[in-house]
This record gives C-alpha cells, structure tokens and sequence, in this order.
C-alpha cells in the first residue's frame, strides 16, 4: 500500500514539473514571437528609410549621398532570433537615421511637398506606430514569464530547466522630453 501511494506521489510530481516545464516554454515561445514581430517591423520602416534616401537623391545627391551612407553604417539587425540589446539598437539608430532625413526634408520644402515623400513618411508614421505597440505587448509578456519564473514554487523547475528572467526592452527616452499638453 505504501509503494502505491508513493508512486502516485511520485507520479503527481512528475506531472506537475511536466506540466510547470510546458508553461514555461509557452511562456518563453510568445516573448521570442513578440520580439521577432518588433525586429519585422523594425525592418519594413527600415526599407521605407531607404526609399526615402532613394527619393531625396532626386532632390539633393550630395545629401542623399551622406544618409546613404549613415544607413549603411546602420544597418539593422535581421537575425532570425534578435535580443532585447538588438532591438534597442536597432531603435536607436532607426532613430538617428530618421531624424537626419526629417532635417534633409526641411530643407528642401520641394521635396517635402513630394507625395511619394509625404506617403512614405506615413508609411513610416505606421512602422513606428506598429512598433511601438508590438514593444508594449513584448514588455507585457515578457512581465508574466518574469512572474512565473519568479513565483515559487515554479521558480525552483524554472532553475533547474534554465528558465531565467528575461530583459524588457528599454523605455524610448527621446520621447520622455515631449511636452507636456
């Protein structure tokens, strides 16, 4: 009798680790799609950047020639599996590369008259707007995987399985200084 009980202790428990190990993995699955859909949408307004290079040419080569190449020395990460640091990055110098085509535009009000400009910059308007929003859905599912590797008693299969906490990804400071309406 106690041999039964003890394997069905034992039974219980494997069960429950099996059980504990498949959230876990589903946990971690949906923060590597949420950060693989950033790195995709990184990369379509990276593509858009480029078509307006392309478009400036037209306007200003000597211009054009110098963004060509800051997008070059830029260019973004497209690894099939990219990390927090990547995608931090790749924001940052998206950023850069932006803000160096907005000024190329100011000065040239015929180019920023363009309609192929303004609807690439919508277009651009978009990508950003996509990632943002797929940061805020990877920030929040990477919250509940870091609580359900933090939580005991899953905290302790997490260890032993080498579940480990994962990095947010960081705040977009250049947006904190907006005033305030």
């Amino acid at each position: 009798m106690a041999l039964i009980i003890l394997i069905a202790v034992v039974a219980v428990l494997v069960l429950w680790v099996i059980s504990v190990q498949n959230k876990l993995v589903k946990s971690d699955e949906y923060c590597n799609n949420a950060l693989k859909q950033i790195n995709v949408q990184q990369i379509s307004r990276y593509d858009a950047l480029q078509a307006l290079v392309k478009l400036t040419r037209e306007y200003a080569t000597y211009e054009a020639d110098t963004l060509q190449k800051v997008v070059e020395a830029r260019k973004i990460t497209s690894s099939p599996a990219p990390t927090a640091a990547e995608i931090n990055a790749n924001e940052q110098a998206l950023a850069e590369i932006g803000a160096k085509l907005i000024a190329v535009a100011e000065a040239y009000p015929e180019l920023k008259a363009n309609q192929n400009y303004q609807k690439t910059m919508e277009s651009i308007e978009k990508y950003e707007e996509n990632v943002r929003l797929s940061r805020m859905t990877y920030n929040d599912t990477v919250t509940r995987f870091n609580q359900q590797v933090r939580s005991f008693p899953t905290s302790a299969i997490a260890g032993i399985l080498g579940f480990a906490k994962r990095d947010y990804l960081a705040d977009d400071v250049s947006k904190k200084d907006y005033p305030a309406i």
